[in-house]
């Protein structure tokens, strides 16, 4: 990957006292943040100095983040934790140039010397702009509003829910020897404030569980699991919900012990609806992240307003699904996030822009820069992203194919963003005969060019799922969570590693 600075972002620290529970707002201009004692004084002060050198812009991203996680194994809850971080990132913008100090202090003193790091890194020489006074802190949605926030639930609660769904999937298969359940979640507060006045805040709640499950049947062992994750409270696991993570968890394990290896070579394969979306992801969304092709890194570099798939094959990165893992209410420069079509119909529309790439290109941003944490500069990253639906049926697709392989599940893979290359572990799946799906298969590898993906899809189903896990995604050294989907789709041709 490159990176997006020219210098290490510097750290300036010290302890902070950090309240447990929200504090009103402070003159009406303020909310959450008021509380560790971030006036507009503060904001003007830092912003200032941070401009001091000459910058063409500049951000202060005050971060409070709150995560639990409680874990089982061996029917023992052998971890219960509570972690919390606090501090603010000082981003200097000089063309593309970007200059990045945080600090985990909030003090006056503190902050407006990672900001004078910041503008150091960055300096130019020119003269500076002025700071506005910050209006009243507002947030640009409410996508993910909760009924039950993460920060009232006792930790008792959370031990009672992992010991139940133990229970539940011992109970679905006597061939379970052995459960392993985590519960994490997360309750994250942002406050964004630019030199123009805009102060933009987020309150972002996260939850993921998981269940691992290892099954024996004639002395062998198999292990599968599940997830799912969603910016909800507690009332994201409702019955139905957690029957389905156990279910999943258990016959996704339970099905290994009839699977048989792949065949080798090149053959058609079908992508199945939801989880196969990670492999539009990792092998054509990076490619259209904007700082790649703004730099010449990408395929896709020269390509807009091109033809780049058959038509019919519209690929979306969306902000907005409600829930969703991947969703932001904003960017995490300030500007609200979108529904922004890369291709459409077959055709590169756009790429995903910050701030940086969007000025370069002259559009306006796409609401997709992001980053980890406030140690982290910005950059442009994908949030859902996802394959358009199509006008055939699944059956139709399946039915299409003599011989080939059915993709279920999806784990790990790797991509080149320059060639566009690609390896894909598929976790679950199906041999393809005469139109049906006959034989489960396990442990296979998909290889392959996103670009050489993208123009063999013959047939795209009308059941688009957007996956329900716990997806990650990984770049410059900085993770944030997405989501992802896909109908069904067929894919003529393509590489098949497996054990004929």
């Amino acid at each position: 990957m490159v990176a997006a600075f020219d210098a290490p972002p510097v750290r300036i620290t010290a302890v902070s006292q950090v309240p447990t529970r929200y504090v009103a707002a402070l003159g009406g201009v303020m909310s959450y943040f008021s509380s560790f004692g971030v006036s507009p004084e503060l904001i003007r002060g830092a912003l200032g100095v941070a401009l001091s050198r000459g910058a063409d812009d500049a951000d202060l991203y005050f971060e409070h983040l709150e995560t639990n996680s409680v874990s089982l194994s061996d029917n023992k809850v052998n971890r219960a934790s509570t972690h919390v971080d606090l501090g603010v990132g000082v981003r200097v913008r000089v063309g593309d140039q970007v200059g990045y100090a945080y600090s985990e202090d909030l003090s006056a003193a503190a902050i407006q010397r990672a900001a004078a790091m910041a503008a150091e890194i960055a300096a130019f020489g020119k003269a500076s702009r002025p700071v506005e006074e910050p209006g009243a802190a507002r947030r640009l949605a409410d996508r993910y509003p909760e009924r039950v926030p993460w920060d009232t639930v006792p930790m008792e609660t959370r031990v009672q829910m992992v010991r139940a769904w133990e229970r539940r999937s011992f109970e679905l298969d006597p061939r379970i020897r052995k459960v392993e359940v985590s519960l994490i979640d997360a309750e994250k507060r942002i406050l964004i404030a630019r030199p123009d006045g805009r102060l933009i805040e987020d309150h972002l709640p996260m939850t993921r569980a998981h269940i691992v499950c290892t099954a024996e049947q004639a002395g062998r062992r198999e292990t599968g699991s599940y997830n799912l994750a969603s910016r909800q409270g507690i009332d994201f696991y409702s019955p139905d919900r957690v029957e389905r993570l156990c279910q999943s968890a258990v016959e996704g394990t339970a099905i290994l012990f009839e699977a048989g290896k792949a065949p080798n070579g090149e053959m058609t394969v079908v992508l199945g609806a939801g989880s196969s979306g990670i492999l539009l992801h990792e092998a054509i969304g990076h490619g259209l992240e904007a700082d790649f092709n703004r730099k010449g890194v990408s395929i896709y570099a020269d390509r807009l307003g091109q033809r780049i798939a058959p038509p019919g094959v519209t690929v979306v990165d969306d902000g907005t699904l409600p829930y969703a893992r991947g969703t932001i209410n904003n960017d995490d420069e300030g500007n609200p996030t979108e529904r922004t079509v890369l291709i459409e119909d077959g055709i590169l529309r756009s790429y995903l822009h910050d701030e940086i790439s969007a000025r370069h290109y002259g559009v306006n941003p796409t609401g997709s820069g992001r980053r980890e944490s406030f140690r982290h500069v910005v950059l442009p990253r994908m949030r859902a992203t996802y394959m358009e639906r199509g006008g055939y049926s699944a059956e139709e697709v399946i039915g299409s194919v003599k011989r080939g392989i059915y993709c279920k599940t999806f784990s790990n893979g790797q991509v080149q963003i320059g060639a566009g290359d690609f390896a894909f572990y598929v976790k679950q799946g199906f041999l393809i005969e005469d139109g049906k799906l006959t034989q489960p298969i396990k442990d296979v590898n998909l290889i392959g060019n996103g670009p050489a993906v993208l123009a063999a899809v013959e047939m795209v189903a009308d059941d688009l799922q957007i996956d329900e896990g716990g997806w990650t995604c990984g770049k410059d050294g900085q993770s944030v969570p997405v989501s992802q989907g896909m109908p069904t789709v067929k894919v003529g041709k393509l590489s098949v590693g497996g054990q004929g």
